[in-house]
């Protein structure tokens, strides 16, 4: 269903349509590794839709000028003035809070959860600062040859590893809200898009390391879930199995590899720079 028009000081926020996907296209392309988590969307705009997910633009004088993609999570691209702020906290405060993050540059979502955080309820955490990383280039240290990509035989290790890292990042389990994580997780896998290093521990089969391309669109692969076994934690295995994954995703699916890490997590902020990622931005999340 198409969003209403609305308008605020000149400007009017609806859904996009299938016939404003270049235009859109060509918003998240001033910035692609800020904006690869909406552009996924916008590449998909006409051809899949979610139910009570959509693509709100924002116009001005005829012309696009900033977008968000509301799903399970709330992504802005472009919106970096208070006038495009203010339209679409409006619009999205209409609509009620779907959604279970606001995430992307910090520089965004922060004055936009401003505008939001006096109606909608009080989140559990505000990240404020989570440096985005990107590389472009033959990573710095010798990639692990023991990383590889997951099979559908791996599901039965794979997504307890999934959990467990969901679980220690966000604080709850994914599986409360039902067979759905687990259904992604397989979509990955399905996709040629999880990496592993398994090996052999007392108690069977472990997963050493794992971590999956999350997004990919413009050029851009995110890696998202990035884990390391705690039992392995401490023992230099992190940044050879990303250079692994580096490799792989450069070679098969993007030249450019990004990800976005918290700003306090010193220890994988030092593997990301010894594997060769360099910062070009900061992103934040507000999580519900």
């Amino acid at each position: 269903m198409l969003g209403r028009w609305r308008s605020s000081t000149g400007v009017r926020v609806r859904s996009l349509r299938e016939e404003d996907r270049a235009a859109a296209l060509e918003l998240c392309a001033v910035d692609p590794v800020a904006t690869v988590l909406a552009a996924v969307q916008v590449e998909q705009l006409g051809r899949r839709r979610l139910p009570g997910a959509e693509l709100l633009g924002i116009w001005r004088e005829g012309e696009l000028r900033a977008l968000c993609w509301a799903g399970a999570n709330l992504v802005p691209v472009a919106l970096d003035e208070p006038e495009l702020l203010d339209a679409m906290a409006d619009h999205v405060r209409g609509r009620g809070r779907r959604a279970s993050s606001i995430v992307g540059p910090a520089e965004q979502v922060l004055p936009l959860w401003d505008r939001l955080g006096p109606t909608w309820m009080r989140p559990r955490e505000v990240r404020a600062d989570q440096p985005s990383m990107a590389i472009s280039n033959t990573p710095a240290v010798a990639p692990d040859p023991r990383v590889r990509l997951s099979g559908l035989e791996d599901l039965d290790i794979l997504v307890p590893a999934c959990v467990a890292m969901f679980t220690e990042e966000v604080g709850y389990s994914p599986l409360a809200a039902g067979g759905a994580y687990a259904a992604r997780v397989r979509e990955l896998v399905t996709l040629q898009r999880s990496y592993v290093r398994i090996e052999q521990a007392p108690e069977g089969r472990r997963v050493v390391f794992k971590a999956e391309v999350g997004a990919c669109a413009l050029g851009v692969a995110q890696i998202q879930g990035v884990w390391v076994h705690p039992e392995h934690r401490g023992e230099g295995i992190a940044a050879p199995a990303m250079a692994a994954v580096v490799e792989d995703v450069r070679r098969r699916t993007a030249p450019t590899v990004s990800l976005y890490v918290n700003g306090y997590n010193a220890p994988a902020l030092a593997t990301y720079r010894r594997t060769g990622f360099t910062q070009v931005g900061i992103y934040a999340t507000v999580l519900f």
